[in-house]
């Protein structure tokens, strides 16, 4: 028996690949998940069914936001690690549904802070995101930079996060890691986002929406990497900076056991480049309907990932060339293309 983990959201893009990588490790995996409708559930049961072969994985349908369930369900298993990767996704449904973010991000995540408090939880890692940059320009994005303007209401959840991890652990000395991750992507992906659009529209041979006219950047991540930077950081639980210093404050540590890291490949790559390689990969030309830029976007991310390579001796590597050819591969294998 491993030392158990666990991981919300398991049903989820990144939330099935974590626990994949962690299963494989050794580790005990409880993956819970409230198969939302916010895209098909049917794809999140598929995701699950390919961790239920694993003897030692079990899974419970579970929402963050049911108080009541997830106290229960802490205070049954004890667990020394949790990984919070369950949350309301997406940065333009936002503007249609922001109390399904209040609901998930803020109560949830409220929720597993207090589950983790009351039963000896050893490392928190939870799920932020390179949305919380926001209006900031100045690239690459590092955990140093101050990151007050949030440009959608998804982005500010998120920011709140940090804000109540911290809280939690100046007031309980609960260890507490954030991972803002960027734009990732990879077999099992989530088909809201521009990877597994693009390539559904060219394979269709149905216009794909490019918007600032396709003239925006994205650090694209590849999801294993991510799933290794998060089983790596799970054993390095962050320690009290005592050189921090309220005159001169470091947004990316504390004299309380917290800290965040930028999960990215550290590369900012145009999206019509992607889309080039979509169509290689294909082996069909793109229809394009060039659109002005959308409520809540940034034109560029571009992660500073030196503090994760310091912390665990890991950068994320995959390509965007090699990445684009696994996705497109699997994608062709799940439709039956």
């Amino acid at each position: 028996m491993g030392e158990l983990v666990l991981v919300t959201g398991v049903a989820g893009f990144i939330g099935m690949h974590v626990a994949h990588r962690l299963l494989t490790q050794g580790y005990d995996v409880v993956g819970i998940d409230n198969l939302n409708s916010y895209y098909d559930p049917g794809l999140k049961q598929a995701r699950v069914r390919q961790l239920e072969p694993h003897p030692n994985f079990r899974f419970l349908k579970l929402d963050l936001s049911d108080r009541t369930a997830i106290s229960a369900l802490f205070a049954a298993h004890r667990f020394p690690y949790v990984i919070n990767l369950a949350a309301q996704a997406g940065v333009r449904y936002s503007l249609v549904d922001p109390h399904a973010y209040a609901d998930a991000n803020l109560t949830g995540f409220l929720n597993v802070l207090e589950g983790c408090r009351h039963n000896g939880c050893r490392h928190l890692v939870y799920a932020s995101s390179s949305s919380v940059y926001g209006a900031n320009t100045r690239v690459p994005f590092a955990t140093s930079d101050n990151v007050d303007h949030p440009l959608s209401f998804y982005a500010a959840t998120k920011k709140a996060n940090e804000l109540m991890a911290h809280s939690y652990a100046h007031l309980f000395r609960l260890p507490v890691t954030g991972l803002r991750f960027f734009t990732v992507y990879g077999p099992w992906g989530r088909p809201d986002m521009a990877m597994w659009l693009f390539t559904e529209a060219i394979a269709s041979g149905n216009p794909i929406k490019l918007f600032n006219s396709g003239q925006m950047r994205r650090d694209f991540t590849y999801v294993d990497d991510v799933a290794e930077a998060v089983a790596r950081l799970i054993l390095v639980p962050p320690q009290s900076n005592v050189d921090w210093s309220g005159d001169e404050p470091d947004p990316a540590s504390s004299r309380a056991p917290w800290c965040v890291y930028n999960i990215g490949n550290s590369q900012s790559v145009e999206v019509l480049e992607v889309v080039g390689l979509i169509e290689r990969a294909l082996g069909k030309a793109a229809v394009r309907e060039l659109l002005p830029m959308q409520p809540g976007d940034v034109p560029a991310t571009f992660a500073d990932v030196a503090a994760l390579e310091r912390a665990v001796g890991f950068r994320p590597k995959t390509s965007i060339g090699s990445g684009v050819q696994r996705f497109v591969a699997w994608f062709r294998d799940y439709k039956g293309l």
